[in-house]
């Protein structure tokens, strides 16, 4: 009856076990993983090797989004934490941009907002993608009128900065403010170039709203047609807004 504990693949499957326990201690891992690898050793084994080891053998920016992902999926702070902890160490303002982008990414606006005017100072006083890190999490955070004055004063302190994200935040912030014919107008304007499914939703969206009915159908339907004729990984990326799409066409 116990001829299954001392198989060679029980032997084996321990051994790996333990090996990464130790891996775990000595590289000084988050100690979490001991549990994992001890109470779900098949689950936790894999895992681990995703996660912790093979990063270090294959550098792909795939394999690194990969990893990410399931990381924060069995520790979804931890990254938030690793950020706030560089920030600590360092204090410099590449750090502190990192941070406010995790903490914008977890909901928490609000305080991205500060981190973000902490980094704005000296030669950063008007870095681009500061100011357009600030807009983001004064929208996120209700904020439009200041996010669009933010917007503004970027665009005016750097003439040759391009940026699609902050152009559809732009129109959103419009929108948001009241001021729907300026919005619409950003929207058509960046809906001809933005990469992704949301901008020419947005301004489907924006003319269904303003009762223009027979001009929002074809921007909805070409959105749909497009992604149609487009990879497979677009179509699963752009999801959300393709739904949204078909609901609101659906509507008219």
């Amino acid at each position: 009856m116990f001829s299954s504990f001392t198989s060679p693949l029980f032997l084996l499957s321990l051994a790996i076990q333990v090996a990464l326990v130790v891996h775990c201690v000595r590289t000084g891992r988050n100690t979490f993983w001991i549990w994992i690898l001890i109470f779900a050793p098949l689950v936790g084994t894999i895992a681990y090797v995703l996660v912790e080891i093979a990063p270090e053998l294959f550098g792909s920016r795939t394999a690194g989004r990969a990893v990410r992902g399931v990381r924060r999926a069995l520790d979804p702070g931890q990254e938030l934490r690793n950020r706030e902890a560089a920030v600590q160490r360092t204090g410099d303002v590449a750090s502190r941009q990192r941070y406010a982008e995790e903490l914008l990414r977890q909901g928490e606006s609000r305080k991205a907002m500060d981190v973000y005017r902490q980094a704005m100072t000296g030669l950063y006083a008007h870095d681009p993608n500061l100011m357009l890190g600030l807009a983001q999490a004064q929208f996120a955070s209700g904020l439009a009128t200041d996010a669009r004055s933010t917007l503004d004063a970027l665009i005016e302190r750097n003439p040759q900065f391009k940026s699609p994200d902050g152009h559809l935040l732009y129109a959103r912030a419009l929108e948001a403010e009241g001021n729907l014919p300026k919005a619409l107008e950003e929207y058509a304007a960046v809906a001809a170039y933005y990469a992704g499914a949301e901008a020419r939703l947005r301004h489907g969206q924006l003319l269904s709203k303003l009762g223009r009915k027979d001009e929002a159908r074809p921007v909805l339907e070409g959105l749909l047609e497009h992604a149609r004729l487009a990879p497979r990984h677009y179509r699963e990326a752009q999801e959300q807004w393709l739904a949204a799409a078909r609901r609101t066409l659906a509507e008219l």
